[in-house]
């Protein structure tokens, strides 16, 4: 066999390489406003021209009667079963997949325009590749043909009956939803629910030493999810970790709205929500100040009522912590591309505030698959192909299972969160906004301040978290340092949800505050393991003296309702 062989796709190879240069030269065309400079685009033909007859030469190697080449190493974990190394024509699907792969992110990456534009073409074209994998493919993967072989076709019965599933529940299965149950093997710290109103239940939690700090602690987790990422399991709960270091922790568990809820605003979630947690908070323990933290959005909520409420001369926080939140909105990483005025506008005509129909909401499900296909493969190819492809039902895995939770959000909250922060970038502008009657300025809250930012975060990046530290100016008192920031290692979630006890990963610290993101790394130390003992010393120097623990949740004003983990976390999206 010699190079006139054609390939498995009916192609010579160098008519292969021509007619893919032919159609990205077609493709280029075809958009508008945007070209590749010529001699880039030549370089990629070339490129690509030698990287295919590579690949070529070496299939046809291994098809000898002695092949002279062993199984090439594709370097993919999509491809890595024998069935694809041992497979000729399987290696070689695979590989020129890759190639291609390779070579459209390249032509992506060559493109010339502004970089909003450039953005949103690379993910685009990741996105199809990530699609157009052969690994997708019953016809074409070969793991899936030889299961399908071995039982005797029982693995596509059971996968045709997963994706009847999924159809039903309206998403991929990532985790065996039918293991965990909220407040049985999640959620399970105990506490008591000591205040509701239409927007958030207040959960108090049963002390775990004898003594508590005498200030209490109030978490504020993101409203687009169920606020139990704190408290998954009681070996990596933040919650319980934080109960267990002696403080007295108090929790929002947000409302997931309904059409009863769909007109709430932005203000609402100020006024009603957060500030009102602040105010039961007080009314139940008798204390003036309190530590606080703030999750994701709940970052920005809480930072935003503590401004609204220092401009009526209340300065409620003792200290304030920010887990891996955006404050400055001028770098957003990858969600930026999702955001323009003409996005926003659609937005706020179809569930605004203002909208023809009246306000509505967004669906909690739009939200968890946006959020799914900003990592495809992870999220959601590789269940395609396990659940459907080869019939195997997912590991139950509680973090996987809490992300299938999602929660709707009502229209006129989450255009003006859009417009004010993505699109606009008001919040960090002293005086720009106004919420809840008051002029917004977050460097007049007074106390000092703790950032956490997680360095592979894709949608909060850690120099972006980072930006948060110039904005807080005031502290207390002579001896505090306004802002301590520490960076983890992994993602959004991997990287917060970090136990001591695991040994896993590592942070990064460094007692100075420099201008920007860089000159910090480059004079942090690394240290192996959680960052949580770290954030709990620091937080221990603001807790105040300790005192007994309460006998019993709540005050004679503010019952306890219900255990938690209450009900409100529990109502389906």
């Amino acid at each position: 066999m010699d190079m006139k062989t054609k390939a498995p796709g009916g192609f010579l190879p160098t008519e292969q390489a021509q007619a893919f240069g032919a159609a990205i030269g077609d493709m280029m065309r075809s958009v508008g406003g945007l070209t590749v400079p010529v001699q880039q685009l030549g370089q990629l033909q070339a490129d690509y021209l030698k990287s295919v007859t590579d690949i070529w030469n070496q299939s046809l190697q291994r098809l000898q009667p002695e092949p002279q080449q062993q199984a090439p190493k594709i370097g993919d974990r999509r491809f890595a079963g024998r069935e694809w190394l041992d497979n000729p024509a399987a290696a070689y699907t695979a590989q020129m997949y890759l190639l291609n792969a390779r070579t459209l992110l390249q032509l992506a990456e060559s493109v010339q325009g502004d970089e909003k534009t450039k953005a949103r073409i690379r993910f685009a074209v990741q996105q199809w590749i990530d699609a157009a994998s052969p690994s997708n493919f019953l016809a074409f993967n070969p793991e899936a043909i030889h299961k399908a072989v071995e039982t005797k076709g029982e693995s596509i019965s059971q996968g045709m009956q997963m994706l009847l599933q999924d159809l039903q529940k309206g998403h991929v299965s990532q985790t065996d939803e039918s293991v965990f149950e909220v407040g049985r093997n999640v959620a399970t710290t105990e506490g008591s629910v000591v205040f509701e109103n239409e927007l958030f239940q207040l959960i108090e939690y049963k002390p775990l030493t004898a003594k508590v700090h005498e200030r209490p602690f109030l978490f504020v987790p993101p409203c687009i999810n169920k606020y139990y990422i704190l408290d998954l399991q009681p070996e990596n709960s933040v919650i319980r970790y934080t109960v267990e270091q002696g403080h007295r922790v108090f929790v929002v568990s947000w409302v997931n709205p309904d059409e009863s809820l769909k007109a709430k605003t932005w203000d609402d979630y100020i006024e009603h929500a957060a500030i009102r947690a602040i105010d039961v908070v007080q009314e139940i323990t008798g204390a003036e100040t309190l530590n606080m933290l703030g999750f994701c959005v709940g970052g920005t909520i809480l930072s935003t009522a503590l401004a609204v409420l220092a401009a009526r001369g209340r300065h409620p926080a003792a200290s304030l912590t920010l887990l891996t939140t955006l404050l400055d909105f001028s770098e957003t990483g990858i969600l930026d591309i999702f955001v323009d005025e003409a996005s926003v506008q659609l937005r706020e005509m179809t569930i605004g505030a203002q909208a023809p129909g009246g306000p509505g909401l967004l669906k909690g499900k739009e939200l968890a698959t946006t959020f799914s296909f900003l990592r495809p493969n992870d999220l959601v190819w590789n269940y395609v192909v396990g659940n459907y492809l080869k019939g195997e039902s997912p590991p139950p895995f509680d973090l996987l299972y809490w992300n299938g939770d999602s929660t709707n959000l009502p229209g006129p909250m989450y255009c003006w969160y859009l417009r004010h922060t993505y699109l606009q970038d008001d919040v960090k502008v002293p005086g720009r906004l106004t919420v809840c009657g008051e002029a917004v300025d977050l460097g007049s809250i007074r106390c000092p301040v703790f950032v956490y930012g997680s360095r592979e975060d894709h949608i909060v990046p850690w120099s972006s978290a980072y930006m948060s530290v110039p904005l807080f100016k005031a502290s207390r008192g002579p001896r505090d340092k306004p802002v301590r920031f520490v960076l983890g290692a992994s993602g959004h979630i991997a990287g917060v949800i970090n136990p001591p006890a695991k040994g896993k990963r590592s942070h990064w610290v460094s007692d100075a505050t420099p201008a920007t993101a860089d000159e910090w790394f480059a004079g942090a130390t690394e240290h192996p393991g959680s960052w949580w003992p770290v954030w709990s010393e620091w937080l221990a120097g603001h807790g105040g003296k300790m005192v007994p623990a309460p006998r019993s949740p709540g005050s004679r004003k503010h019952k306890a309702i219900e255990p938690a983990p209450g009900r409100y976390v529990r109502v389906k999206a």
